[in-house]
């Protein structure tokens, strides 16, 4: 059984810092690529980074790139993403995603449940 399990969300103010964490089970971590996904109420979900199986190469949507990191530890099945300088824009259910980048078939990519991040005053 593949499981993506996030943790690490919660209520923070501007400004702050909060980093998640994804666990991946039941799956060759290191054959995927790892994603972070966003989505805010009445807003469509959007990438907000990725990173590649070795960890060599990143992207970044623009309104995050400079405040955002993701990382990943092939060795503990896990992948990170360090949020700071945190904004009420940033407030959404933050999702975790896993590619199989030796398969294209869109079966064999996986989801997390996700995990509320609030960004408040």
């Amino acid at each position: 059984q593949v499981t993506l399990a996030e943790s690490g969300g919660g209520l923070v103010h501007p400004g702050e810092s909060l980093t998640l964490s994804c666990v991946a089970s039941g799956l060759a971590f290191r054959n995927y690529g790892m994603s972070w996904y966003r989505q805010a109420p009445g807003k469509r979900r959007e990438l907000v980074a990725w990173i590649n199986t070795a960890g060599l190469t990143t992207d970044y949507a623009s309104d995050v790139q400079g405040r955002f990191t993701i990382s990943r530890d092939n060795t503990k099945n896990t992948a990170y993403l360090q949020m700071k300088n945190l904004k009420p824009e940033d407030t959404a259910v933050y999702i975790c995603n896993a590619v199989d980048s030796l398969r294209p078939q869109t079966a064999y990519d996986y989801w997390g449940q996700g995990i509320q991040v609030t960004v408040s005053s």
